[in-house]
């Protein structure tokens, strides 16, 4: 007769296989595997919905890229927000913008460092993006469609620009490194957004995140109050050296503001 299968063996498989799970989880599972994140800020009922998106660092996965701009479209946002580096290398910029004229949205953009690493045509990018009906925002504002938002972008490679509030709409602060909102003078924006820090790509329960890179500061993930007003740091759609993910999947963050 084979031996008993009692708890304690039981347990001794489970141990032993689990290193084996975890691996394959956040080698093959979670890398593409998308999550829809859902919040509302504010304390006034919501009067808009957008898709924040970011860090998709294109590398010619277009059937991802196509799943990221059907799961946008599916959502129904009023507008889309991105917080930098479309890719890490030029010769993938056409492939990322041929993507994301896919979205069925405005969409409003700020670069991310690797998009100044790589040298892109900002001029090629703005028109992606103006033909959505949205814009490339290097340090510049644009009101949304209805007038009643106004988008602030920076440019991370000269710090974040003087927010320019505008007086009886809601303002919503695009930015590239978390950190960098402690540079911000405003104290009533309705919403900053941030990408950058990837939320790590792997998380460990009760630790967080492994390894970070620069600017991102304590705000590696997620939802925070800040003196300027409530940020959201978005842990990205893409990766940076290895294309491994645990504890934390790819995101669209579908707010309400």
């Amino acid at each position: 007769m084979g031996q008993k299968f009692n708890r304690r063996r039981f347990l001794r498989l489970a141990l032993a296989g689990a290193p084996l799970l975890a691996v394959g989880d956040a080698c093959v599972l979670e890398p593409e595997w998308l999550k829809t994140q859902a919040l509302r800020v504010g304390t006034d009922a919501p009067t808009h919905r957008l898709a924040h998106i970011t860090d998709l660092h294109y590398k010619g996965d277009r059937a991802y890229l196509r799943e990221i701009v059907d799961r946008v479209n599916g959502l129904k946002p009023d507008f889309v927000c991105f917080t930098g580096d479309l890719v890490e290398k030029a010769a993938f910029l056409n492939g990322a913008l041929e993507g994301l004229r896919g979205i069925q949205a405005p969409m409003y953009g700020v670069p991310g460092n690797h998009d100044y690493m790589a040298r892109l045509d900002f001029r090629v990018v703005e028109e992606c993006f103006r033909a959505t009906g949205g814009g490339w925002l290097e340090n510049r504002d644009m009101r949304t469609r209805d007038g009643r938002v106004n988008v602030i972008g920076t440019a991370c490679n000269e710090g974040v620009a003087q927010s320019r509030v505008a007086p009886g709409m809601k303002n919503i602060l695009l930015m590239h490194f978390p950190v960098y909102v402690k540079r911000v003078e405003a104290r009533n924006l309705d919403l900053i957004l941030a990408g950058h820090s990837h939320g790590g790509q792997v998380r460990l329960p009760w630790v967080g995140a492994l390894v970070l890179p620069d600017g991102v500061g304590e705000y590696d993930l997620g939802l925070y109050a800040t003196a300027t007003g409530p940020m959201y740091v978005n842990p990205g759609l893409g990766y940076l050296h290895l294309n491994v993910r645990f504890n934390c999947r790819p995101e669209i963050t579908l707010i309400e503001v």
